[in-house]
Protein backbone atom coordinates (compact mmCIF):
# COMPACT_ATOMS: atom_id res chain seq x y z
CA UNK A 1 0.00 0.00 0.00
CA UNK A 2 1.62 2.88 -1.23
CA UNK A 3 1.55 6.40 0.87
CA UNK A 4 1.04 9.91 -0.09
CA UNK A 5 2.85 12.58 1.86
CA UNK A 6 1.57 15.92 1.69
CA UNK A 7 4.14 18.69 2.22
CA UNK A 8 2.96 21.90 3.21
CA UNK A 9 4.87 25.35 1.89
CA UNK A 10 7.20 26.89 5.53
CA UNK A 11 5.39 30.01 6.69
CA UNK A 12 7.88 32.05 6.31
CA UNK A 13 7.64 31.58 2.80
CA UNK A 14 4.33 32.93 2.79
CA UNK A 15 5.45 36.75 3.51
CA UNK A 16 8.37 36.74 1.30
CA UNK A 17 7.12 38.35 -1.90
CA UNK A 18 5.39 41.34 -0.02
CA UNK A 19 8.14 41.78 1.92
CA UNK A 20 10.62 42.79 -0.88
CA UNK A 21 8.11 46.10 -1.43
CA UNK A 22 8.78 46.39 2.23
CA UNK A 23 12.61 46.64 2.24
CA UNK A 24 13.02 48.71 -0.93
CA UNK A 25 10.49 51.60 1.14
CA UNK A 26 12.85 50.93 3.94
CA UNK A 27 15.43 51.98 1.63
CA UNK A 28 14.26 54.51 -0.08
CA UNK A 29 13.06 56.43 3.25
CA UNK A 30 16.49 56.17 4.76
CA UNK A 31 17.76 57.30 1.35
CA UNK A 32 15.38 60.90 1.60
CA UNK A 33 16.42 60.65 5.68
CA UNK A 34 20.34 60.74 4.49
CA UNK A 35 19.80 63.58 1.92
CA UNK A 36 17.62 66.01 3.74
CA UNK A 37 20.22 65.29 6.65
CA UNK A 38 23.07 66.33 4.23
CA UNK A 39 21.13 69.20 3.42
CA UNK A 40 20.27 70.23 6.89
CA UNK A 41 24.39 70.20 7.83
CA UNK A 42 25.04 72.17 4.66
CA UNK A 43 22.41 75.00 5.97
CA UNK A 44 23.66 74.24 9.68
CA UNK A 45 27.64 75.60 8.63
CA UNK A 46 26.57 77.85 5.93
CA UNK A 47 24.49 80.07 9.07
CA UNK A 48 27.46 79.12 11.34
CA UNK A 49 29.66 81.04 8.61
CA UNK A 50 26.65 83.64 7.79
CA UNK A 51 25.90 84.86 11.55
CA UNK A 52 29.43 86.51 12.50
CA UNK A 53 30.34 87.13 9.24
CA UNK A 54 27.17 89.31 8.78
CA UNK A 55 27.91 91.14 12.22
CA UNK A 56 31.41 92.00 11.38
CA UNK A 57 30.61 92.99 7.59
CA UNK A 58 27.93 95.15 8.73
CA UNK A 59 29.54 96.74 11.78
CA UNK A 60 32.52 97.73 9.52
CA UNK A 61 29.82 98.99 6.96
CA UNK A 62 28.30 101.42 9.55
CA UNK A 63 31.56 102.32 10.74
CA UNK A 64 32.14 103.92 7.19
CA UNK A 65 30.25 107.30 8.01
CA UNK A 66 32.90 107.74 11.12
CA UNK A 67 35.89 107.24 9.10
CA UNK A 68 34.52 109.35 5.62
CA UNK A 69 34.01 112.26 8.28
CA UNK A 70 31.24 113.15 5.83
CA UNK A 71 27.87 114.55 7.08
CA UNK A 72 24.44 115.29 5.80
CA UNK A 73 24.94 119.15 6.83
CA UNK A 74 27.69 119.11 4.27
CA UNK A 75 25.66 117.90 1.67
CA UNK A 76 22.85 119.79 2.30
CA UNK A 77 23.80 123.74 3.47
CA UNK A 78 26.84 123.38 1.74
CA UNK A 79 30.71 124.01 2.94
CA UNK A 80 30.27 127.46 4.79
CA UNK A 81 27.10 125.99 7.01
CA UNK A 82 27.82 127.16 10.90
CA UNK A 83 28.86 124.90 13.20
CA UNK A 84 25.43 125.60 15.50
CA UNK A 85 23.78 124.71 11.91
CA UNK A 86 25.71 121.30 11.53
CA UNK A 87 24.64 120.56 15.08
CA UNK A 88 21.27 121.08 14.46
CA UNK A 89 21.32 119.14 11.23
CA UNK A 90 23.09 116.35 12.44
CA UNK A 91 20.76 116.45 16.12
CA UNK A 92 17.67 115.38 13.24
CA UNK A 93 19.57 112.52 11.83
CA UNK A 94 20.35 111.19 15.40
CA UNK A 95 24.04 111.52 14.61
CA UNK A 96 24.68 113.17 18.35
CA UNK A 97 24.22 109.92 19.81
CA UNK A 98 27.20 107.76 20.68
CA UNK A 99 28.38 105.13 17.99
CA UNK A 100 27.23 102.27 19.47
CA UNK A 101 23.50 103.57 19.94
CA UNK A 102 23.26 104.79 16.60
CA UNK A 103 24.66 101.29 15.07
CA UNK A 104 21.96 99.16 17.73
CA UNK A 105 18.88 101.61 15.82
CA UNK A 106 20.74 101.64 12.28
CA UNK A 107 21.34 97.26 12.27
CA UNK A 108 17.68 96.76 13.86
CA UNK A 109 16.31 98.05 10.73
CA UNK A 110 18.36 96.39 8.80
CA UNK A 111 17.13 93.08 10.43
CA UNK A 112 13.40 94.51 9.50
CA UNK A 113 14.71 95.35 5.89
CA UNK A 114 14.64 98.96 6.72
CA UNK A 115 18.18 100.49 5.34
CA UNK A 116 17.49 104.16 6.57
CA UNK A 117 16.93 107.45 4.20
CA UNK A 118 18.89 109.24 1.72
CA UNK A 119 20.76 112.34 2.71
CA UNK A 120 20.79 113.97 -1.06
CA UNK A 121 16.57 113.19 -0.95
CA UNK A 122 15.25 112.20 1.96
CA UNK A 123 13.72 109.08 -0.24
CA UNK A 124 13.55 105.65 1.51
CA UNK A 125 16.55 103.28 0.54
CA UNK A 126 14.96 100.59 0.76
CA UNK A 127 12.79 101.50 -2.00
CA UNK A 128 15.52 102.78 -4.14
CA UNK A 129 17.68 99.74 -3.99
CA UNK A 130 14.84 97.94 -4.86
CA UNK A 131 13.63 99.70 -8.08
CA UNK A 132 17.56 99.17 -9.35
CA UNK A 133 17.98 95.96 -7.78
CA UNK A 134 14.88 94.43 -9.88
CA UNK A 135 16.47 96.07 -13.19
CA UNK A 136 19.97 94.39 -12.23
CA UNK A 137 18.85 91.11 -10.82
CA UNK A 138 17.07 90.40 -14.70
CA UNK A 139 19.57 91.21 -16.30
CA UNK A 140 22.30 89.06 -14.39
CA UNK A 141 20.01 86.46 -13.90
CA UNK A 142 19.61 85.91 -17.64
CA UNK A 143 23.80 86.24 -18.00
CA UNK A 144 24.25 83.77 -16.07
CA UNK A 145 21.87 81.51 -17.56
CA UNK A 146 23.86 82.17 -20.82
CA UNK A 147 27.16 82.22 -19.52
CA UNK A 148 26.13 78.92 -17.79
CA UNK A 149 24.26 76.68 -20.70
CA UNK A 150 27.17 78.42 -23.19
CA UNK A 151 30.05 77.46 -20.84
CA UNK A 152 29.03 73.81 -20.06
CA UNK A 153 28.87 73.37 -23.67
CA UNK A 154 31.76 74.56 -24.66
CA UNK A 155 33.80 73.12 -21.17
CA UNK A 156 32.26 69.60 -22.29
CA UNK A 157 33.13 69.63 -25.68
CA UNK A 158 36.93 70.57 -25.04
CA UNK A 159 37.09 67.77 -22.39
CA UNK A 160 35.86 65.25 -24.48
CA UNK A 161 37.64 66.23 -27.67
CA UNK A 162 41.15 66.91 -25.93
CA UNK A 163 43.93 67.63 -27.38
CA UNK A 164 42.27 67.82 -30.68
CA UNK A 165 42.03 71.41 -32.65
CA UNK A 166 38.17 71.27 -31.52
CA UNK A 167 40.13 71.41 -27.63
CA UNK A 168 42.44 74.18 -28.87
CA UNK A 169 40.13 76.54 -31.03
CA UNK A 170 37.38 76.80 -27.80
CA UNK A 171 40.44 77.48 -25.75
CA UNK A 172 41.25 80.03 -27.55
CA UNK A 173 38.05 81.17 -27.89
CA UNK A 174 37.81 81.90 -23.78
CA UNK A 175 40.75 83.24 -23.64
CA UNK A 176 39.86 85.78 -25.86
CA UNK A 177 36.57 86.69 -24.53
CA UNK A 178 37.83 86.94 -21.10
CA UNK A 179 39.67 89.76 -21.57
CA UNK A 180 37.25 91.25 -23.35
CA UNK A 181 35.58 94.42 -21.56
CA UNK A 182 32.00 94.42 -20.74
CA UNK A 183 31.18 97.65 -22.09
CA UNK A 184 33.18 97.35 -25.67
CA UNK A 185 31.24 94.47 -26.02
CA UNK A 186 28.38 96.06 -25.17
CA UNK A 187 29.30 98.61 -27.41
CA UNK A 188 29.84 96.72 -30.39
CA UNK A 189 26.44 94.70 -29.64
CA UNK A 190 24.28 97.91 -29.95
CA UNK A 191 26.18 98.60 -33.26
CA UNK A 192 25.26 95.19 -34.31
CA UNK A 193 22.06 94.05 -33.19
CA UNK A 194 20.24 97.36 -32.19
CA UNK A 195 21.53 100.33 -34.75
CA UNK A 196 22.45 97.83 -37.50
CA UNK A 197 19.82 94.72 -37.81
CA UNK A 198 17.49 96.65 -35.46
CA UNK A 199 16.84 93.02 -33.68
CA UNK A 200 17.13 94.71 -30.35
CA UNK A 201 16.43 97.75 -28.62
CA UNK A 202 19.52 100.13 -28.17
CA UNK A 203 18.74 101.04 -24.40
CA UNK A 204 16.08 101.11 -21.85
CA UNK A 205 14.19 98.83 -19.56
CA UNK A 206 10.62 97.56 -19.43
CA UNK A 207 9.94 95.01 -16.37
CA UNK A 208 8.74 91.66 -16.52
CA UNK A 209 4.78 92.60 -15.53
CA UNK A 210 4.70 94.66 -18.88
CA UNK A 211 5.34 92.02 -21.09
CA UNK A 212 7.61 88.56 -21.27
CA UNK A 213 8.32 89.39 -24.85
CA UNK A 214 9.73 93.03 -24.48
CA UNK A 215 11.22 92.30 -21.21
CA UNK A 216 13.82 89.88 -22.81
CA UNK A 217 14.06 92.05 -25.52
CA UNK A 218 15.66 94.65 -23.57
CA UNK A 219 17.66 92.27 -21.33
CA UNK A 220 19.03 90.65 -23.73
CA UNK A 221 21.87 92.64 -25.39
CA UNK A 222 23.04 93.99 -21.71
CA UNK A 223 23.16 90.16 -20.23
CA UNK A 224 24.82 88.84 -23.34
CA UNK A 225 27.54 91.74 -22.96
CA UNK A 226 27.80 90.61 -19.15
CA UNK A 227 27.97 87.08 -19.98
CA UNK A 228 31.34 86.71 -21.60
CA UNK A 229 33.44 86.65 -18.45
CA UNK A 230 31.10 83.40 -17.04
CA UNK A 231 31.25 81.39 -19.93
CA UNK A 232 35.01 82.03 -20.03
CA UNK A 233 35.13 80.76 -16.32
CA UNK A 234 32.53 77.58 -16.74
CA UNK A 235 33.89 76.32 -19.64
CA UNK A 236 37.78 76.69 -18.34
CA UNK A 237 37.10 74.80 -15.18
CA UNK A 238 34.59 72.42 -16.25
CA UNK A 239 36.65 70.95 -19.02
CA UNK A 240 39.85 70.88 -16.43
CA UNK A 241 37.98 69.19 -13.74
CA UNK A 242 36.68 66.97 -16.65
CA UNK A 243 40.22 66.03 -17.77
CA UNK A 244 40.82 64.97 -13.82
CA UNK A 245 37.84 63.01 -13.54
CA UNK A 246 38.68 61.24 -16.79
CA UNK A 247 41.77 59.86 -15.51
CA UNK A 248 40.64 58.98 -11.52
CA UNK A 249 40.10 55.24 -10.88
CA UNK A 250 36.95 54.80 -10.95
CA UNK A 251 36.20 55.80 -14.43
CA UNK A 252 38.42 52.73 -14.92
CA UNK A 253 37.11 50.93 -13.20
CA UNK A 254 33.58 51.78 -14.82
CA UNK A 255 35.68 50.89 -18.49
CA UNK A 256 36.43 47.40 -17.16
CA UNK A 257 32.99 46.40 -16.03
CA UNK A 258 31.44 46.96 -19.45
CA UNK A 259 29.53 50.76 -18.67
CA UNK A 260 29.21 52.72 -21.82
CA UNK A 261 31.07 56.08 -22.74
CA UNK A 262 27.18 58.16 -22.19
CA UNK A 263 27.17 55.99 -18.61
CA UNK A 264 30.27 56.94 -18.18
CA UNK A 265 30.43 60.61 -18.65
CA UNK A 266 27.00 61.56 -16.68
CA UNK A 267 27.26 59.09 -13.88
CA UNK A 268 30.31 59.32 -12.95
CA UNK A 269 32.31 61.96 -14.78
CA UNK A 270 30.23 64.86 -15.20
CA UNK A 271 28.49 64.53 -11.58
CA UNK A 272 32.42 64.41 -10.00
CA UNK A 273 33.78 67.07 -12.46
CA UNK A 274 31.29 69.82 -12.14
CA UNK A 275 31.73 70.99 -8.61
CA UNK A 276 34.62 73.15 -9.44
CA UNK A 277 32.37 74.91 -11.99
CA UNK A 278 29.76 75.19 -9.61
CA UNK A 279 31.64 76.91 -7.22
CA UNK A 280 32.80 79.63 -9.39
CA UNK A 281 29.35 81.30 -9.49
CA UNK A 282 29.45 81.49 -5.90
CA UNK A 283 30.59 84.97 -6.24
CA UNK A 284 29.59 85.68 -10.06
CA UNK A 285 25.96 86.30 -9.91
CA UNK A 286 26.53 89.05 -6.98
CA UNK A 287 29.84 90.45 -8.68
CA UNK A 288 27.58 90.48 -11.66
CA UNK A 289 24.48 92.44 -9.97
CA UNK A 290 27.38 95.30 -8.39
CA UNK A 291 29.82 95.51 -11.04
CA UNK A 292 27.67 96.32 -14.12
CA UNK A 293 27.46 99.80 -13.48
CA UNK A 294 29.44 100.43 -16.88
CA UNK A 295 26.77 98.15 -19.10
CA UNK A 296 24.30 100.03 -17.14
CA UNK A 297 25.28 103.14 -18.64
CA UNK A 298 25.81 101.72 -21.90
CA UNK A 299 22.69 100.51 -21.82
CA UNK A 300 20.57 103.42 -20.39
CA UNK A 301 19.60 101.18 -17.34
CA UNK A 302 19.21 102.87 -13.85
CA UNK A 303 20.26 99.47 -11.82
CA UNK A 304 21.53 98.42 -8.73
CA UNK A 305 25.36 99.29 -9.87
CA UNK A 306 24.30 102.55 -10.87
CA UNK A 307 22.59 103.84 -7.86
CA UNK A 308 25.78 102.67 -6.34
CA UNK A 309 27.68 104.35 -8.34
CA UNK A 310 26.11 107.63 -8.31
CA UNK A 311 25.51 107.43 -4.25
CA UNK A 312 29.46 107.10 -3.85
CA UNK A 313 29.82 110.21 -5.58
CA UNK A 314 26.92 112.09 -4.18
CA UNK A 315 28.75 111.07 -1.03
CA UNK A 316 25.31 109.62 0.13
CA UNK A 317 26.90 107.39 3.06
CA UNK A 318 23.33 105.80 4.17
CA UNK A 319 22.69 104.80 0.69
CA UNK A 320 26.11 103.38 -0.08
CA UNK A 321 25.87 101.44 3.31
CA UNK A 322 22.50 99.51 2.06
CA UNK A 323 24.19 99.18 -0.97
CA UNK A 324 27.08 97.17 0.78
CA UNK A 325 24.12 95.84 3.19
CA UNK A 326 22.43 94.34 0.04
CA UNK A 327 25.60 92.92 -1.17
CA UNK A 328 26.62 91.21 1.40
CA UNK A 329 23.38 89.30 1.38
CA UNK A 330 23.30 88.63 -2.27
CA UNK A 331 26.86 86.78 -1.55
CA UNK A 332 26.20 84.98 1.00
CA UNK A 333 22.38 83.40 -0.06
CA UNK A 334 23.81 82.53 -3.56
CA UNK A 335 27.00 81.09 -2.23
CA UNK A 336 24.73 78.82 0.18
CA UNK A 337 22.10 78.10 -3.14
CA UNK A 338 25.46 77.13 -4.76
CA UNK A 339 26.80 74.79 -1.09
CA UNK A 340 22.98 72.98 -0.77
CA UNK A 341 23.54 72.05 -4.83
CA UNK A 342 26.75 71.34 -4.74
CA UNK A 343 26.00 68.93 -1.80
CA UNK A 344 22.94 67.05 -3.53
CA UNK A 345 25.07 66.63 -6.96
CA UNK A 346 28.64 66.01 -6.16
CA UNK A 347 29.59 62.47 -4.71
CA UNK A 348 32.34 63.76 -3.00
CA UNK A 349 30.30 66.81 -0.89
CA UNK A 350 27.55 63.56 -0.45
CA UNK A 351 30.66 61.74 1.44
CA UNK A 352 31.74 65.22 3.50
CA UNK A 353 34.89 64.65 1.58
Amino acid sequence: MTTTTTTAAPPAQEGTAPAAPARRRGVGAAGTRHALGRVLAALARSAAIFVPVFLVATFVTFALRSLSGLSPARIQLGEDATPEAIHRVEAQWGLDQPFLVQYGHWFSGVLHGQLGTSWTNGADISTLIGLGLGVSLSVATFALVIGVCAGFLLGTAAALRHTTWVDRAITGFVTVISVMPAFVVGIVLVEVFAVGLHLFPAAGYVPAAQGLTPWLEHITLPALALSFDVIADVARQLRTSLIASYRENYVTGAIVRGLGPRRIFFGHVLRNGIGPALATLGLKFPALVGASVVTEWVFGLQGFGRFANDSAQSGDVPAVQGVLVVSIVLVVVFNLVVNLVLARVTPASQRGV
